[in-house]
């Protein structure tokens, strides 16, 4: 073999780690009740994204925004680890229009410099986490909050932080929403088989990061139907700001940029010390999305709604969620 061929080859299989190692990377991001619904289709020079209808919430989310927004979420996961790879990436959302569930196509272009920053996003991939637990009583500097804003808006999306009185608006579309959905079987059905012990293996909400009693808090977090195994500390109280993360648009497209700019404010928080609630109900409720929709004030269509507190004080991490193995999310070529 010539030099130069050597060459190629040791490229190209440095390509194909920095490609399996993002599609890896990528399994830890947060999605709809942990259903983890993509599918990476990798070859030697290229990653491809698929939403996977197998793992898709029919009743709770039948147009799918959730899933593809929880794509998104891996989709800013993937470029990440490619970043801190030393690669510079060209991205074609949604590139085969008569395809919809190809949401994304990844090509290594060049090599580029590893920032700090590049690096310490890949590393809080795995220290990100859902807390459920009511807030601790720790005010929140209006500081943090704008650099979580600014993470998003540099991925196009919007964070608008509500006003006390629009909290207020905010608990009571999340207690209806929560109620018409808890009258409706099929959805009580669709999150028990998510959640606690029967949910799939790898994947779900197991009652380890479920809270074990019902919790007091001004804006209700997801009322999983059971209590889990998640102490609740009695010093948490109440103290958070919410936000609504929202965008110009309401297509396909507009969801999956709106799970990248979820993984860029998750990812800042964390380094920020925060701790991040999505709140999904009024999202997934016709009428109260309207209502989420109707406090942005014709800022953009809501996307997600998040719940911001300071981390705990205790340091008492809750238990991360599962992940799939990596052959039932990445198929190889």
């Amino acid at each position: 073999m010539s030099p130069n061929a050597s060459i190629r080859a040791a490229d190209s299989r440095a390509e194909a780690r920095a490609l399996s190692a993002a599609a890896t990377t990528a399994g830890h991001a947060p999605s709809i009740h942990n259903t983890q619904p993509w599918r990476w289709r990798l070859s030697s020079d290229e990653l491809d994204l698929y939403l996977d209808r197998s793992r898709a919430l029919d009743v709770t989310d039948p147009d799918s925004r959730l899933a593809i927004l929880s794509c998104g979420a891996a989709l800013h996961h993937a470029l990440i680890s490619l970043a801190a790879d030393g690669w510079h990436t060209i991205l074609a959302r949604m590139p085969d229009p008569a395809h919809p569930d190809h949401l994304a196509q990844l090509r290594l272009d060049h090599r580029i410099p590893v920032t700090p920053d590049a690096r310490r996003h890949r590393q809080t991939i795995k220290l990100r986490h859902t807390d459920r637990r009511p807030a601790p009583s720790t005010p929140l500097d209006t500081g943090r909050l704008h650099a979580v804003g600014a993470a998003v808006e540099s991925t196009g999306a919007g964070l608008h932080l509500l006003r006390p009185d629009q909290v207020y608006d905010l608990a009571a579309a999340a207690d209806h929403a929560q109620r018409a959905e808890a009258e409706d079987l099929a959805w009580q059905a669709e999150l028990h088989y998510w959640t606690g012990g029967t949910r799939p293996l790898g994947s779900g909400i197991p009652d380890t990061a479920i809270p074990d009693r019902a919790t007091q808090t001004t804006v209700p977090g997801r009322d999983f139907g059971h209590h889990g195994d998640l102490p609740v500390s009695a010093e948490h109280q109440n103290d958070a700001a919410f936000a609504i993360l929202y965008g110009p648009g309401v297509g396909e497209v507009d969801w999956l940029r709106a799970g990248e700019a979820l993984s860029a404010a998750w990812l800042t928080a964390t380094e920020l010390g925060l701790s991040v609630l999505p709140l999904s109900a009024t999202i997934e409720v016709a009428v109260t999305r309207e209502r989420m929709r109707s406090l942005l004030s014709g800022l953009g269509r809501p996307h997600l709604v998040l719940r911001f507190t300071t981390g705990d004080p205790a340091a008492t991490a809750t238990p991360h969620t599962p992940r799939l193995p990596t052959d039932q999310i990445i198929e190889r070529f």
